[in-house]
């Protein structure tokens, strides 16, 4: 397993652990106003999967259409959906070493054009940073037992030969 799927297999995996705790809270927890990320448990996990979805979408050349459902297990269904075309698109890059070429964001106004590499680095920094906020409202919310979510949490409990685990 290379770096890349490294990576994309703990952004995922960490993601998706989130949504397991974010699924035994109520709706109250869920929708508590909090002054940071965009002020809720759910609003922020459906923040972090619909980015998935859209540059995902957009850099596999595929129409988007933004998803309206922000119930936990659809949540965690679109964000398999998407990750597995992110997992695509960036093997895809990878293999013919195309981190520097180009595609164009049409959700931007004016579109403009953006590298692969800075994409796919930003799809998994962009959900570091969400998730740290999601992981502090967590806490103020009183959830205890919370995961590191680090990148040795996720080795340790893949399974060999997977990247998805």
């Amino acid at each position: 397993m290379d770096l890349l799927d490294r990576l994309l297999g703990h952004d995922c995996w960490t993601t998706r652990q989130f949504l397991k705790i974010a699924a035994t809270l109520g709706e109250v927890q869920l929708d508590r106003q909090f002054d940071i990320g965009h002020r809720s448990i759910r609003a922020t996990l459906d923040h972090i999967v619909r980015n998935v979805e859209a540059w995902s979408s957009l850099m596999a050349g595929e129409a988007w259409r933004r998803k309206t459902d922000a119930s936990v297990p659809a949540m965690a269904e679109r964000l398999d959906v998407a990750y597995d075309r992110l997992r695509r698109v960036a093997r895809q890059v990878a293999d013919r070493g195309a981190w520097d070429e180009k595609w164009t964001d049409h959700l931007d106004d004016p579109p403009r054009e953006k590298s692969y590499g800075a994409s796919i680095a930003h799809i998994i920094t962009h959900s570091m940073h969400h998730r740290a906020q999601v992981l502090y409202m967590l806490r103020l919310s009183g959830v205890a037992d919370l995961p590191e979510g680090d990148v040795f949490s996720w080795d340790e409990r893949r399974q060999p030969g997977d990247a998805r685990s």
